[in-house]
């Protein structure tokens, strides 16, 4: 990805950094995938040794068969 930050000063230091808002609007995107592909791995970790069923058991058990 790339970005193209206007930065502003304040006493000689950089201070702001401005992107356009479609480049915002990507990076909020990029870091919320992010967020949720840590939450997925927690979650799997935490869940390592729970029994699961199958796809068809499942259907079977909601009957959606």
């Amino acid at each position: 990805m790339t970005i193209h930050p206007q930065i502003l000063k304040k006493n000689g230091k950089n201070e702001f950094a401005i992107l356009p808002y479609k480049e915002f609007i990507r990076i909020q995107e990029v870091l919320n995938d992010y967020e949720d592909l840590k939450a997925l791995r927690s979650a799997k970790v935490k869940e390592k040794n729970v029994k699961t069923i199958s796809l068809k058991e499942a259907k079977k058990r909601l009957d959606l068969s």
